[in-house]
């Protein structure tokens, strides 16, 4: 061990004259780590809150959706194999409108998705999220005819919605839409009877509580529409789909939109961004005021050891070595309370993911629990510039000492 370590580690564990300083270190170390196991469970928050949101929107809609103006997405195979970059491992065409669901004495507005079964479960999640019922079964089979009293057209719905609805898997609901029939009467708007098909649950509330899948020719029907909306794409690497968007919008022309996952949510993820540098800040002042009691206590240990700094230097410690001692004294007590404290927090940002400790309102927050993500390299980071902070706050207490003069020391010794 080196003088310098040797005597820096002699003065933390020393408990003689200086019991008042050994417990302001301590409450030093404890103010590193609470501040740094703070820090470690925000983060991992706010990193798990954003993932979980991400995987949930993404799961629930496209990566890329490709609008075309004009004539409009007249030959849907032919603009699926347009837009069928590398990179892009499924597209589906989608027609969008709203509606109003009813059975009995409940209503419910909703969001019509009309979708090709076969190809809807390639961009999204929705086969893997069927309650009950499967995706497969919008397709009316042959055997329903003319005279089957069951409903000739099915609906899917979102878990939430048909909970609101009070409807399972068979019950027949009332679909009603704006876009109507000229009659003698006016435009009456059109009612359809359908038989629900399956439920799902995608967890992300807006869509499990707001829509209905119909198929796509059903809703074009429905909607008095002639073509679809909009070509909706997965891409294998989520986070380059703002790239192949910019490809499929350079390839495809001024008549054609892609707007990628990350456009259509900004205002969400940078609300989150910006909630995320916020909690950093305010709980980053916490080992800030860890590191003054740094300094408050090894200013005091100097004043208690002026006589020993003094005794070392005649005896030949140079002020280098000095200043060595009480930046190794603060740099221990910022490295102890920043390891207790990362492993702390690491430790219970994965009890509170394992165990769901934290639940929340699906309807005001769009996930049902608080999710904890430990991410290594916030971690590394956090350390770092705690470490970073602990040395900062010795330079001050390490030069005084250094510049203790031996003689005024020792003078009344």
């Amino acid at each position: 061990m080196s003088f310098s370590w040797f005597i820096a580690l002699r003065y933390l564990t020393a408990r003689r004259r200086q019991a008042f300083i050994s417990l302001i270190s301590l409450v030093s170390i404890l103010g590193v780590g609470v501040g740094v196991m703070a820090l470690v469970i925000a983060n991992a928050l706010m990193t798990g809150v954003q993932e979980e949101m991400r995987d949930r929107i993404v799961g629930s809609t496209a990566h890329i959706n490709v609008y075309k103006f004009g004539t409009g997405i007249l030959d849907v195979d032919a603009e699926l194999r347009k837009v069928m970059l590398p990179g892009v491992v499924a597209a589906a065409p989608v027609v969008m409108g709203r509606g109003m669901l009813a059975t009995g004495d409940r209503q419910a507005g909703v969001e019509i998705k009309g979708i090709d079964p076969a190809r809807e479960v390639q961009v999204t999640d929705l086969g893997v999220s069927m309650v009950s019922g499967s995706v497969e079964a919008l397709q009316v089979p042959e055997t329903i005819g003319p005279d089957d009293d069951r409903p000739l057209d099915r609906v899917l719905l979102g878990a939430d919605l048909a909970a609101s609805l009070n409807v399972q898997v068979g019950d027949a609901v009332q679909l009603l839409v704006a876009e109507g029939i000229l009659t003698p009467m006016g435009v009456v708007p059109r009612l359809r009877v359908f038989e629900v098909a399956g439920i799902f649950k995608l967890g992300f509330y807006e869509f499990d509580a707001n829509y209905a899948l119909v198929s796509i020719d059903v809703a074009k029907q429905l909607l008095n529409q002639a073509t679809p909306d909009a070509l909706q794409l997965r891409v294998a690497d989520l986070d380059g789909a703002p790239v192949i968007a910019a490809q499929l919008q350079e390839s495809l022309g001024g008549d054609y939109v892609a707007t990628d996952w990350t456009v259509m949510n900004a205002p969400l993820y940078e609300a989150l961004r910006l909630e995320r540098l916020a909690i950093g800040f305010t709980i980053g002042l916490i080992v800030m005021v860890a590191a003054l009691n740094i300094v408050a206590s090894l200013v005091l240990l100097v004043m208690e050891k002026t006589r020993d700094i003094g005794i070392l230097r005649t005896m030949g410690a140079p002020a280098s070595a000095i200043q060595r001692i009480f930046i190794l004294q603060g740099i221990t007590i910022g490295a102890i309370g920043t390891v207790v404290g990362a492993t702390l927090g690491v430790i219970v940002s994965w009890v509170c993911d394992r165990y769901e400790l934290f639940s929340l309102p699906g309807d005001v927050y769009q996930i049902t629990h608080l999710r904890f993500r430990v991410d290594p390299v916030d971690v590394a980071t956090i350390v770092l510039a705690a470490l970073l902070v602990c040395l900062v706050a010795t330079i001050y207490p390490a030069r005084r000492a250094s510049a203790v003069d031996p003689a005024e020391a020792l003078r009344y010794q």
